[in-house]
């Protein structure tokens, strides 16, 4: 996927701001080869404006919404008080993931001795068509390594460079979550009970995050969760707890668990 010459309506846009004046500020996109674009004073705050440069100032990198655009006359119109601060981080976050990753590209097309349209045909579309964005799909490269390029359909070689420039330079991301069960068992077998629950317990992640679970001195054992986001790292939990707690019954035995 490319980008197009011109944003579309609506779209967020991060721009540079060029040049105030007193009716507004000539700023230029940065994902768009530098293409002028204007943010009329009106556009800057939902309140009235008395200085333009206690909101925007020369050389700052802000979040515009676009207004309109004439492709024509090589206008666009931009809003900056039509952006939430969510919008906004959201849209940084984006772009200088983006930025990122086309500065890796350009580290594999020198060790590949590829060109660009080359390397874009042979992989970069492949990846985006598959992971949704280029940094996505090297983020995921970062976690599982070759193989999740090769599942995108990049050939072997091209993905052994990717996923190595990934992992050196993208840090995979990982949340952990938490918690200490307490489990009492007065049967003859209680410790091979116990330790045979755990490990069942264990196996309820499947390969969608790693558990580990180790004792803090009977009758307490702690549960860690490692996935790649809260969400679904605070559901493995709670699928473990749910195991364990109703796979632990009877008159001898007993069991409790505490977040921490």
């Amino acid at each position: 996927m490319r980008r197009p010459e011109f944003p579309s309506l609506e779209d967020l846009v991060v721009a540079t701001v060029k040049r105030i004046e007193p009716f507004g500020a000539y700023v230029t996109l940065d994902e768009y080869g530098g293409k002028e674009g204007f943010l009329h004073i009106s556009e800057i705050s939902s309140t009235w404006v008395k200085n333009i440069r206690n909101y925007v100032r020369e050389g700052q990198k802000v979040v515009l919404q676009v207004l309109r655009v004439d492709p024509s006359k090589g206008h666009i119109d931009l809003s900056l008080r039509r952006v939430t601060k969510d919008e906004r981080r959201k849209k940084m976050e984006e772009w200088k993931k983006g930025r990122k990753a086309e500065t890796l590209l350009k580290s594999a097309e020198g060790i590949l001795k590829m060109g660009e349209e080359e390397l874009h045909e042979k992989a970069i579309s492949k990846i985006v068509e598959r992971y949704g964005g280029l940094y996505q799909g090297l983020e995921e490269a970062s976690k599982r390594g070759v193989q999740a390029l090769l599942e995108a359909g990049v050939s072997p070689e091209i993905a052994e460079i990717l996923a190595k420039i990934a992992s050196e330079k993208i840090p995979a991301r990982y949340v952990t979550v938490s918690g200490i069960f307490e489990i009492v068992s007065l049967a003859p077998r209680g410790v091979e009970e116990i330790r045979s629950l755990l490990l069942d317990a264990e196996r309820m992640a499947g390969e969608e995050a790693e558990v580990l679970i180790y004792t803090m001195g009977a009758p307490r054992y702690r549960v860690e969760v490692r996935a790649e986001d809260y969400k679904k790292a605070e559901a493995i939990l709670e699928k473990i707890v749910d195991y364990a707690t109703s796979n632990w019954a009877g008159n001898e035995r007993k069991i409790s668990f505490t977040r921490g």
